[in-house]
């Protein structure tokens, strides 16, 4: 069955409605793009989700696969002490992976059942009417950028061989840069990086993105590039289209939400 949905989204847990409440109203294009995707996500009935978190533990030279028997999470450390996730973990798949990757790339395992942010805020929109599915969260390394597109080919070759149903999320914001207001202050890079990503995707063009100047990266302060590196990996000889469902950055952060539809 292997690979049945791709998709890049932001994880800021201003997006969680205890969290944002009345800001919400500022990224509602964000979070009917991800009501969107979820009914993407739900009609392709994946069996399992992988996601590729930013926030993680996140090594210099080494990526990171979290093994544990369950998963849980809630969002007490942003105030909203309501709102809790649990998850099951597809064992068998994360085992075959350590072993498929482990022997071509470094790579980590730790056991950690408290997830962060940048995998649970996505999965809280997306897995909405799937609460059986099982997932594998993965963490990026800060080795080179070409290790994180071999780490998504490598992945890839995993997902093929499976007899489910895989999907993958990207988790990352773009420039955090946007604004005056902006969490890593302003530069004027920074929607330049945003504009130049997103036109490179709707042209398929990976040989593009992984010749982006790395001042300009630098100069964004991005957090997304190296987790959406490891998914065009995935995609990148795979048949589909890009769909950018929404962009806005009202708080200074680029938040995109992207469907690479699988044909």
């Amino acid at each position: 069955m292997s690979l049945v949905f791709a998709a890049m989204t932001p994880h800021a847990p201003i997006l969680i409605p205890n969290i944002g409440q009345a800001s919400l109203k500022k990224i509602d294009a964000t979070a009917k793009a991800l009501g969107q995707l979820e009914q993407e996500l739900y009609a392709a009935k994946p069996d399992t989700i992988i996601v590729i978190s930013p926030h993680g533990v996140v090594l210099l030279d080494s990526f990171l696969i979290n093994l544990s028997d369950k998963y849980q999470s809630d969002f007490g450390q942003f105030g909203d002490f309501g709102t809790s996730l649990e998850f099951r973990p597809n064992l068998r798949f994360a085992e075959e992976l350590k072993m498929s990757v482990g022997a071509e790339m470094p790579l980590t395992i730790t056991s950690e059942p408290n997830l962060d942010h940048g995998v649970t805020v996505p999965l809280y929109y997306l897995c909405q009417h799937l609460p059986q599915i099982k997932i594998v969260p993965l963490s990026y390394s800060l080795l080179d950028y070409p290790s994180h597109l071999k780490f998504g080919e490598i992945l890839k070759n995993q997902i093929f061989e499976t007899n489910e149903r895989i999907g993958i999320i990207a988790s990352g914001d773009l420039s955090h840069r946007l604004t005056k207001e902006a969490p890593a202050g302003y530069s004027a890079r920074g929607k330049e990086f945003d504009t130049k990503l997103i036109e490179l995707l709707r042209n398929k063009d990976v040989d593009g993105i992984m010749a982006l100047d790395p001042k300009l990266i630098e100069e964004a302060g991005e957090c997304g590039l190296r987790s959406l590196l490891i998914l065009l990996g995935v995609i990148r000889k795979v048949n589909y289209q890009t769909e950018i469902l929404s962009y806005e950055g009202p708080f200074g952060v680029g938040y995109l939400v992207a469907n690479f539809k699988l044909k």
